[in-house]
């Protein structure tokens, strides 16, 4: 399971370095693409092919799922790691996820994700006050704690 959250920098090439405890779970090559609140979802191979499974079972003949496919298909790219322990992120999922110099990984559960520092820092700003309510409103997904 991927937890924690680590400040990196992408270097003028685009590379980035993958945390040591990340690369231990994620293994050497895994797939990156476009996330949902302006991030990028990094997923081991495993976990990406129950995702993609769950994205084929989805109705082609609904036009919302057919977009919802096209945006997590079309970006994803398969990254390897190199010896320095970094990966080469595709410039159009950097342009996606405004990643220019300060990013952030942060994991979560079952995926990796990679925000510029500017928007995790927003993101994290909105929930301050209203985390509550957050709360409250798994219950009506059945999480409770």
């Amino acid at each position: 399971m991927f937890m924690g959250e680590y400040n990196h920098t992408i270097d003028a090439k685009g590379r980035l370095i993958v945390p040591a405890k990340f690369r231990e779970i994620l293994g050497d090559n895994f797939i990156v693409t476009k996330g949902l609140d302006g991030c990028l979802f990094v997923y081991p191979n495993d976990e990406w092919t129950r995702f993609e499974e769950k994205l084929k079972s989805l109705p082609l003949t609904n036009k919302n799922a057919r977009q919802f496919t096209r945006f997590f298909l079309a970006g994803a790219a398969a990254c390897e790691v190199d010896k320095q322990g970094r990966i080469l992120l595709p410039q159009v999922l950097r342009e996606f996820a405004s990643l220019e110099k300060d990013v952030v990984l942060v994991g979560v559960a079952s995926r990796i994700e990679i925000w510029s520092r500017e928007r995790w820092d927003e993101s994290m700003n909105t929930y301050d006050g209203d985390m509550d309510e957050v709360a409250e409103n798994m219950e009506s997904l059945g999480f409770s704690i």
